[in-house]
Order: structure tokens, then C-alpha cells, then sequence
């Protein structure tokens, strides 16, 4: 009995379900590098580099087991350029009894494959993605009868499950969270450890040439292109990350500096969410690094709990609330994504030096994510789906599952408070004590009218004013909408005639090529 296996892009990991049962004498994998049945979202060239090459280098690692793959390029005349016509035509060279696949990450491609069967006349076996901690069975048994999920309390679970920083059945430490001890801004003398990077070997140079040469008008830098592209590499990264710096990410880890987009942060999360590095094996390094002494243990907490609290969370989320969860819009932001988010052309500082450096390496960390190119999109108002479609072009570790929710709820305050307890909405001035942004920009946040003052921290009152009705309730708002009736009604009227002109002023095009429109089946 023969049976054809079917890998997507981010899905490469031996131990993926599809894989766990093969029998190389008569099964086939098949891999396909695909654009879409409908221009969805243009891709940073980074991403489309990383995700065609890992998957080539992949195919190659299973062929040397003696696996037999069918792996279909992006440039094979014969490509129809989408997954279920892909596997129509593999299913036509290959006598086989049925396909095996494993659920994908985006809901949308799973409800496609729930009518593969019927369609393509042939067993079809959808197997859950179990390289997760949690499965959605476990989730949707941890979020029954919640109003609000909150994730500090799944993450306890998550710590009691796996026994991780854990000791006579407590955790380590006396208590969950050290997240207080990781605000600080950087010291001025502060030198970042200097990163690992990737030379690009043939099969990669391969890729770079074709994308370059397809899609040359996509947004974001092509080179240098420094990421590993094998589990070989995305192993070493993390032994880098784990010895050079982890010992200060805790501590610093929501500080931004200039030109400095990397700092201390893991650079792991791409190799994490196309297969190459499993969750528990990263935190376990953490972990042991903690243990023997290497590293201090808010770091060792903060970063396990973005794996094994956030990341699991946010999964979660997606596939207990969706389809329907993508359509929320609590705050009813309608406002057209400025263009500079695409060209990086701003005298906001913070937020050029962030969409610069997402342009030079698919990549900016989540607190440059959250509190400045997030936090700009949600004082202006900007349609969820539109900043949505953003972050999910431009990261190279973005994937419909883990974008959707931390974009939707978290960014946006568009699901209500289902994931977050309040908007992640701040002032310039907060910028201003996490980076050295403010000190090169033509705005200053300690000015508060005139030409200089930062529109950050004009729209920050703005969107208190414009969102009072729905956000006055919430305990977590109290504080802002006090200091906010300390102003008196002329100054308030100001601030909203100010914004208002400011936002007005915007614009979503500019006479630039149009956005390239890539396809999101990967």
C-alpha cells in the first residue's frame, strides 16, 4: 500500500506526524514551492528566500534516508501555483491509496483540505500538528467556561505540565512570572553580543538568485541574507543564542537601540515556526543554561515563557476562535494603512529606524512590533485586517496561526479583551524611556504643542478621547482617563482638531510601484 505524503513549507521537521509512519520502500513525499490561487499579500524577500531554501535543503535530508521525494519548484512550467492543484497532478504520476498531511497553520488552508477528499476522489488522512505542546483538545479543555483567557494562568499550567523551572511542585524561584525584572532600558555604554550569520552555501544562492530576479519589486532588502536555512544551522543558532545571549535578555529584553535591531533577543522564532527547531528542546536549553549556572533566572523564565506561555497561547487562541474571530472589530478602526509602513519614509524616528529594520532582515523584535509599529497603528485606527496583512508580509517568522491573534487581540485590541486585559496603547514617552529614538528625532516627546511635538503621544490622548465609551470600564484604564480629565475641555478640543489633521495628512499610496502580490500557500 502505497501512500503519498504531502509537506507544506513549514513543516519541516522529521519527527512532523505525516512522516512518523513512512515506509521508504513505497510512499512519496511531495513538496511543492507555490504561489497562490488568489494575490492575497506581497512577502519580504527574506521570507520567501528562507522558506524556499529550508524547504529545498529539507527535501535534500530526507533524500539522503532514502526517502523518495517528489519536490515540485516554483519555476517548473507545469506548476499550477497552488497546493490542491499540486497535489491533483502528483496524485496523476503516482499510483498511490491515499495521502497523508498534516493540519496546516492557517485556517483557511485547512478548511481547503477538509474537501480534498471529495474532490480529488482519494483517502485523505489530516493529522493534528503534535509538534506543539499543546494540543487544541487540551486548550479548548483549559479555555471552557472562561470569560477572558488570560495567559499567565495557561502558562502555569504549561510549567506544571512540563516540569520546566519547576522544584518540589512549585516553581522555582517562589513565583511564576519575573517579568518585572525585564523593562530596563539599555545602559548607554551597552554593547550588544555580536550575532551569528549564516554564509549562504549553493542551494541558498540558487534561491536568492530566483527570487531576486521574480520577485525584485517585493518589499524588504534580498541581501545580505544571513538566516540558517537547515536544522543543522537553526541548532547552532541556538546554542549561540543560549551562550552569548540569553544572560541578558531577561533584563533587557523591551529595550530598543538604533541600529542595533538584534540586541539580545533569540532569532529563533523562524526556525521554531517552519519545523526546524522543536519548542521543548529550546526551552529545555534554557532550562539546563539556568541550572548549571549560565544565566540568571529571569532570563531563563522570560524567555521559556514566550515559548511555552505565549507561543502556545497564541496557537491556541487561533484555532479555538477562528474563523469568525478574524472578523472582530471591537474599537471599529477603519483608517487606511499609512504607506510609509511599506517605504519606511517618516520623521518618526521610532518608527522609521523599526520599518527599517524590518526592510534590511524580515525582522524587528516584539517590542519594536508591539510599541512602536503596532502601537502607531492602533492610535491611528488602522483597519485590523490592513496592519494584519502587514506583519504577515514583512516577518520572516510570520505564519497565519501566530500573526493573527498577537496582530488581532494583541496590537489591535480588536477581539475586546479576549486576549489582552487592555490595549497596549502608550505616549512617545514610553519610547523614549525603552530607546534612544526620541534623542534623533525631529519630535520630541517632552513637547506638547507646536511643530515638535510627537504625534505618538498627541494620538495616544486622541484615541483615549475617541475609545472612551468602550474602554472607560476597564480597570487597567483607569489611571490614563484620570490623568486624562486632569486636562482641561480647551486642550482636549485641541489634541482631537491636532490628531485629526495629523491622521488626515496621511496617506495610504505614494508614487511608488504598486505592492507586489505574492500567494500565501507556501
Amino acid at each position: 500500500m502505497a501512500i503519498l505524503r504531502f509537506i507544506l513549507g513549514d513543516q519541516l521537521s522529521r519527527n512532523l506526524a505525516t512522516l512518523r509512519d513512512i515506509d521508504r520502500e513505497h510512499d512519496v513525499v511531495l513538496m511543492a514551492e507555490v504561489g497562490s490561487e488568489s494575490t492575497v499579500v506581497g512577502f519580504h524577500k527574506q521570507k520567501l528566500a528562507f522558506i524556499y531554501s529550508a524547504m529545498r535543503h529539507f527535501a535534500d535530508e530526507l533524500r539522503s534516508e532514502g526517502i523518495r521525494v517528489d519536490y515540485v519548484s516554483l519555476t517548473d512550467p507545469d506548476n499550477t501555483q497552488n497546493l490542491e492543484g499540486e497535489l491533483r497532478r502528483a496524485l496523476q504520476r503516482h499510483a498511490v491509496d491515499g495521502v497523508v498531511v498534516t493540519e496546516p497553520g492557517a485556517w483557511r488552508v485547512k478548511d481547503m483540505m477538509s474537501g480534498w477528499e471529495e474532490r480529488l476522489g482519494v483517502a485523505v488522512d489530516v493529522r493534528e500538528d503534535d509538534r506543539f505542546i499543546c494540543s487544541h483538545a487540551r486548550f479548548a479543555a483549559w479555555a471552557e467556561g472562561r470569560k477572558s483567557f488570560r495567559m499567565e494562568y495557561f502558562y502555569r499550567e504549561m510549567r506544571r505540565e512540563t516540569g520546566l523551572l519547576m522544584e518540589s511542585g512549585g516553581p522555582i524561584g517562589g513565583q511564576w512570572n519575573f517579568d518585572a525584572e525585564n523593562r530596563q532600558a539599555l545602559p548607554d555604554d551597552y554593547q550588544p553580543p555580536e550575532r551569528l550569520r549564516f554564509k549562504p552555501d549553493e542551494t541558498t544562492r540558487a534561491v536568492l538568485d530566483l527570487v531576486a530576479t521574480r520577485y525584485d519589486k517585493n518589499f524588504g532588502d534580498l541581501e545580505p541574507f544571513a538566516w540558517a536555512v537547515t536544522r543543522d544551522g537553526a541548532l547552532e543558532a541556538l546554542d549561540h543564542f543560549i551562550e552569548h545571549c540569553l544572560p541578558d535578555f531577561g533584563t533587557y529584553q523591551d529595550a530598543m537601540k538604533s541600529g542595533e535591531p538584534f540586541l539580545n533577543h533569540g532569532l529563533i522564532s523562524p526556525y521554531l515556526n517552519v519545523g526546524l527547531l522543536d519548542p521543548l528542546e529550546v526551552c529545555r536549553a534554557a532550562e539546563r543554561a539556568y541550572l548549571e549556572g549560565d544565566v540568571p533566572l529571569n532570563a531563563a523564565e522570560g524567555f521559556i515563557r514566550q515559548i511555552i506561555g505565549w507561543r502556545e497561547y497564541v496557537r491556541g487562541i487561533y484555532w479555538l476562535k477562528m474563523p469568525d474571530y478574524a472578523g472582530t472589530n471591537h474599537l471599529e478602526a477603519k483608517r487606511d494603512l499609512p504607506w510609509f509602513y511599506w517605504s519606511g519614509k517618516t520623521q518618526m524616528n521610532c518608527l522609521a529606524n523599526a520599518i527599517g529594520d524590518t526592510q534590511r532582515h524580515a525582522y524587528a523584535h516584539h517590542i519594536q512590533r508591539l510599541m512602536v509599529t503596532g502601537n502607531f497603528a492602533l492610535l491611528s485606527g488602522i483597519e485590523p485586517r490592513q496592519i494584519e496583512a502587514w506583519y504577515l508580509a514583512v516577518y520572516i517568522d510570520a505564519f497565519d496561526w501566530v500573526e493573527l491573534p498577537n496582530t488581532h487581540g494583541m496590537v489591535m485590541f480588536a477581539d475586546g479583551g479576549l486576549l489582552a486585559s487592555k490595549p497596549y496603547a502608550a505616549s512617545g514617552a514610553y519610547i523614549n524611556r525603552m530607546s534612544d529614538y526620541c534623542s534623533g528625532c525631529v519630535y520630541s516627546p517632552a513637547t506638547k504643542d507646536g511643530e515638535k511635538a510627537c504625534p505618538i503621544t498627541l494620538l495616544y490622548w486622541n484615541f483615549l478621547m475617541e475609545n472612551r465609551q468602550k474602554l472607560q470600564g476597564n480597570r487597567r484604564m483607569l489611571m490614563p482617563y484620570r490623568n486624562l480629565d486632569r486636562m482641561d475641555a480647551a486642550q482636549r478640543k485641541s489634541i482631537q482638531a491636532r490628531a485629526t489633521a495629523f491622521l488626515d495628512g496621511l496617506s495610504a499610496t505614494e508614487d511608488e510601484p504598486e505592492q507586489p502580490q505574492l500567494l500565501l500557500d507556501l
